[in-house]
């Protein structure tokens, strides 16, 4: 097949899907979500990371990291046991309700110029809430769209979802430039956010009661034991489904590299970095590395179908490891704005391959019983392993970022990814 053919197949299955309504609605609530989650977290980026009324050092960014990755270790044993519980609908409904409250709250913190642990606890929240709805967007897909079209709906719908994100960032950046930059302006710019929130209720309204799932309810009564019984059932699904093992094994070997290279990015833009031509630092530089890790799950999402279709799930998420492994090396490990910008994009494009074939694995391999519980545990890893990178180097870290020995330890993390990956889905 050429590839005006091959783009020309992408588009008629985009284009399937998309006359799918209940889809359709689904992806329009995934982007009222991401959008609100792409701004308030820009938003308090600029607050804490960027604000000259404030100062940031690695322990300080780390603590941040945390209050926008950590929440779903703390809700996701509840989430497993809940969205295979409780009927999806109600529970995107009220998630983003409650969700929109805590934006304006986290804001009003901000303009009074709170900082630390009760600035973070908010943000906690925030995200907790975020991360839960998420999941139950990702748990609800199969009853919106025939299986034989999951790959192809999770990529269009991810992908599309997290360039919404990206946009919600980019917002958050030109509120800024209109609004401020010091603890008042900052606050405006992140109750912006609350509109996603509030479109998301309003959009997951429209779907029929119980039409999201589950369809079946295997829940102990008592909510604790639902929790306990959710965890169990979740890492056992998980580790008896080679796919799904496999891909967790890979995505965490990813994600500890990326948590690594995120903090150095994040001092080496605020502490190191001038602006070189066009390419800018500060604040706008991370708005553009925003753009070229958007580009990258860009083409990731229009390549992922079509390289599992052709060389099977196991060699794809090697192959992204690998080029993983040598953008870091190759494009890293320089430290000039120039070449962290081009491993923006090549990292992010391999983490999205690696993320899309592990969704696809757990949409397509795990039953809708127990979906909701592994997906739960699945974002719960992802998000404990990448704080623990941050924290990891937040300790080492010099405050301009220069790291060599922190570059190749990401290296070392995809590699031994690799190993695991193939040892693991034997």
């Amino acid at each position: 097949m050429t590839a005006q053919a091959q783009t020309g197949a992408k588009l008629a299955t985009s284009r399937a899907l998309l006359t799918l309504r209940d889809f359709r609605k689904l992806l329009y609530l995934r982007f009222a979500m991401h959008w609100g989650d792409g701004l308030f977290q820009a938003g308090l980026a600029g607050a804490v990371l960027f604000n000259p009324e404030r100062g940031a050092d690695p322990l300080t960014i780390a603590g941040g990291f945390a209050a926008l990755l950590l929440p779903y270790s703390l809700v996701g044993p509840f989430a497993g046991a809940l969205l295979d519980r409780w009927d999806r609908r109600r529970v995107l409904v009220v998630a983003n309700l409650l969700r929109g409250a805590a934006i304006v709250a986290a804001a009003a913190a901000v303009a009074a110029g709170a900082q630390g642990l009760p600035l973070f606890a908010l943000a906690l929240l925030v995200m907790g809430i975020s991360r839960f709805a998420g999941a139950g967007v990702s748990a609800s897909l199969p009853h919106v769209v025939p299986a034989r079209r999951l790959v192809a709906a999770n990529a269009l719908s991810v992908t599309a979802g997290a360039m919404v994100a990206v946009l919600g960032g980019a917002c958050a950046i030109g509120l800024r430039a209109v609004l401020g930059s010091g603890d008042t302006g900052s606050a405006w710019t992140t109750s912006v956010a609350v509109v996603g929130s509030l479109v998301a209720a309003a959009l997951a309204t429209r779907f029929a009661r119980g039409g999201l799932g589950p369809d079946t309810v295997d829940e102990p009564a008592n909510v604790v034991s639902a929790v306990a019984a959710g965890l169990a059932s979740g890492a056992r699904t998980a580790a008896q489904t080679p796919t799904v093992r496999a891909g967790l094994v890979a995505l965490l070997a990813h994600r500890a590299a990326f948590g690594i290279s995120l903090l150095l990015t994040v001092l080496l833009m605020r502490y190191s970095f001038s602006g070189v031509g066009p390419l800018k630092a500060g604040l706008a530089g991370l708005g553009e590395l925003a753009v070229m890790g958007g580009a990258g799950i860009l083409l990731a999402g229009l390549v992922t179908p079509k390289l599992v279709a052709r060389f099977g799930r196991r060699a794809v998420v090697t192959g992204a490891l690998v080029a993983a492994a040598a953008a870091q090396a190759g494009l890293g490990l320089p430290m000039v704005l120039p070449t962290v910008l081009l491993a923006a994009f090549a990292i992010t494009a391999a983490g999205q391959v690696l993320k899309l074939s592990v969704d696809a694995s757990i949409q397509r391999d795990v039953g809708d019983e127990t979906r909701g519980r592994v997906f739960a545990l699945y974002d719960t890893l992802f998000n404990v392993t990448q704080v623990a990178a941050v924290s990891f180097a937040a300790f080492f870290v010099p405050l301009d970022g220069h790291s060599v020995g922190l570059q190749l330890v990401a290296i070392a993390m995809y590699l031994l990814g690799v190993a695991g990956h193939l040892a693991t889905s034997r």
